[in-house]
């Protein structure tokens, strides 16, 4: 009888039951998924992005439908730390016990936002296996840069929040400079690394002239980023060390496997989530299969196994 592969994998300290995470911002806090399948047979979900404060985003639209994907200019929309663990915090503490873990995300305009935001999810949110720190988000004091444009900024802001937990922390990339910024940030602590986040595009609408958003540009996902994470995964994976989130336009167990034969230890599903809420647990099974065709007795073996 042939035994049935191991699956499961460590993300930097969060210890998955299988690499299947979810994208941020795409599948809300989990609970909202529950009447579709059970939740707690992911490896792990990352919920939408809060800081120390609410924000109010961006003005609508926000969203508009593209060939091959989505643009989303959100401007990540969310209550505060203090309210999301008040609304979510009991689902998220049941999820975890149920195998799920939890990885809160973390978003902040200043170093001082971000590391405020670790401690209180430090204080209030016990539920959390670990932090994603989303470093793609506008430096409002720097003309609204990118918080990790350039690696001596990640640097700055892993430097600063390594300090405040004890918690792993995943850091989500922005999709430019990849293998600079991914060595600094491991040099600062980071215990993981996610990539990639949405790239910067633009829709007009050619009746009205103006962009199909509220802004002029927006952030790009769905399958048409896929060849391009997969890129920028390989390019993560040769130069550092520490795991490796991988992520954009997965739709399916292939594309998850491309990501992790380019270096991914776990892989999270975004936009798909949003066309089919089944999505994740598809991809799973479909993931599950690939590793048995693969001859493979622990996905662990295939993490970076490209030829090139």
């Amino acid at each position: 009888m042939v035994s049935e592969p191991s699956m499961a994998v460590d993300l930097g300290g969060i210890k998955m039951r299988n690499p299947i995470n979810t994208a941020s911002g795409t599948f809300g806090y989990g609970w909202q998924f529950e009447g579709f399948f059970d939740v707690s047979c992911l490896g792990a979900i990352t919920t939408k992005g809060c800081s120390a404060e609410p924000w109010d985003g961006n003005p609508a639209p926000r969203m508009a439908e593209v060939t091959s994907g989505i643009m989303n200019s959100v401007g990540l929309q969310n209550p505060g730390i203090r309210a999301f663990v008040e609304q979510d915090g009991e689902y998220l503490s049941g999820l975890r016990e149920r195998g799920c873990q939890v990885i809160c995300q973390v978003a902040g305009h200043s170093i001082d936002e971000y590391v405020r935001a670790v401690e209180l999810y430090g204080e209030l949110a016990p539920f959390a296996s670990g932090l994603e720190l989303n470093i793609s988000c506008p430096n409002v004091s720097q003309g609204g840069a990118a918080m990790g444009a350039t690696p001596k900024a990640a640097a700055e802001v892993m430097r600063a929040v390594r300090g405040r937990t004890n918690l792993p922390v995943v850091v989500k990339m922005a999709p430019h400079d990849v293998p600079e910024i991914a060595r600094a940030l491991e040099a600062e602590g980071a215990d993981a690394l996610s990539l990639i986040n949405t790239i910067p595009a633009m829709a007009i609408n050619v009746h009205t002239r103006r962009s199909r958003l509220s802004r002029p540009t927006a952030g790009l996902s769905g399958p048409a980023v896929h060849p391009i994470a997969v890129r920028m995964v390989w390019e993560a994976h040769r130069v550092v060390s520490i795991p490796i989130c991988g992520i954009g336009g997965v739709t399916s167990g292939e594309d998850a496997a491309e990501l992790i034969l380019a270096g991914a230890t776990s892989v999270s599903v975004g936009t798909a989530n949003l066309v089919d809420p089944t999505s994740a647990p598809r991809i799973l099974g479909e993931l599950e299969d690939w590793v048995r065709e693969q001859g493979a007795t622990d996905v662990n073996e295939l993490i970076g196994a490209v030829e090139c």
